[in-house]
């Protein structure tokens, strides 16, 4: 495995996290018109339910109810939700140079449709730092350890609409530039964990095995703290099927400098004997189900865990859902982070005994 950076360390076995995101407020966004569409790759303000001049204001209200759902459940690493995002990509996406925010591009999303995505007709230069702030009021309102999302360089690639570039390897690291820039910005804000987005490395292996590697490094070149690497089949709001055959692309995942790698496992019903084609990584093991609002009991958690465990170092492991949490309830999600809390404490506990 390359070399990575890693200055968070956890405090206890079987660590739990969020992958990114939390239920956002229906009175801060249209929940029903955010689940009736393909994730939004470009900008659509429409949805938000707040007014603009008092949009900041409610988007860290929606934080700080995030935060203390996460405290309360007792989450070990925190995230602010993705709450300020109407998707987990298109808040830094469509904050870069080079794309026309007036005349978007179109392409064909993971489930076959064509969707309006961010249209590249220059070079792709970071303006200025875009999640900073956010970490900076997250890590004034806690005391644990934080975790930021942003989108990976390889999967902005796939969900953007070429008309500058030569080849999209070219656009991918141009993207990975902007995204090294920002990543040092997140740890000097506070951030314990940065955290890079790639889906599209599963829905499009053959793409991801050309050139995804090199923008990867890139992005992740220099980076002054602990990083990690969430791949996923999609939103299981969205993308029903899951393949039973396991990852697509996951061996190759061990040559990304990365301290941490996230996998979906629960819905899946991942072979756990796959997690040993990453050796070196810490795994973020996704055991919640996402497509459903039913609540998993702390044994059917602490059965996923077990099942990892033949496989991966108890060390090694962090407990997770296996996405965002973005389409549930509050209250779904709430009781999922609570059962995964309990799962973990009761692996833990075994484990200890």
């Amino acid at each position: 495995m390359a070399s990575a950076i890693s200055a968070w360390t956890p405090e206890r076995l079987f660590p739990v996290s969020l992958v990114g995101s939390y239920p956002q407020p229906d009175w801060l966004i249209d929940r029903a018109g955010l689940a009736s569409q393909t994730p939004p790759r470009v900008r659509m303000r429409e949805l938000w339910r707040v007014a603009p001049e008092w949009l900041a204001q409610a988007q860290q209200d929606a934080v700080l109810l995030a935060l203390r759902d996460q405290e309360a459940t007792g989450l070990d690493v925190v995230t602010d939700g993705e709450v300020r995002r109407e998707s987990y990509s298109n808040h830094f996406a469509n904050a870069l140079e080079g794309v026309d925010l007036d005349h978007p591009g179109t392409t064909v999303s993971r489930t076959g449709r064509t969707v309006p995505v961010p249209r590249v007709v220059g070079p792709i230069r970071r303006r200025h730092a875009v999640e900073a702030d956010g970490v900076r009021f997250l890590r004034a309102h806690t005391t644990r350890a934080i975790k930021v999302t942003i989108p990976g360089p390889f999967t902005m690639a796939q969900q953007a609409d070429n008309h500058h570039y030569g080849s999209e390897a070219d656009l991918a690291l141009d993207y990975a530039a902007a995204v090294a820039e920002e990543i040092a910005d997140l740890f000097a804000a506070g951030a314990d964990i940065v955290q890079l987005d790639e889906p599209y490395l599963q829905a499009r292996p053959a793409q991801a095995r050309d050139y995804a590697l090199p923008a990867l490094a890139r992005a992740l070149e220099g980076a002054a703290g602990a990083t990690a690497l969430h791949t996923c089949f999609g939103y299981a709001a969205i993308v029903k099927d899951r393949p039973r055959s396991g990852y697509p692309f996951l061996a190759e995942l061990a040559d990304v400098p990365v301290a941490q790698v996230s996998l979906e496992s629960a819905q899946p019903n991942l072979d756990p004997a796959l997690l040993e084609a990453l050796p070196d990584q810490t795994i973020i093991l996704g055991v919640l189900d996402l497509s459903s609002e039913d609540v998993e009991t702390p044994a059917v958690v602490a059965a996923r865990i077990r099942r990892a465990l033949a496989h991966v170092d108890a060390r090694r492991l962090i407990v997770a859902p296996d996405c965002g949490m973005k389409y549930l309830s509050r209250a779904a999600a709430y009781g999922k982070m609570a059962a995964m809390v309990e799962g973990a404490r009761i692996v833990r506990e075994e484990v200890a005994g």
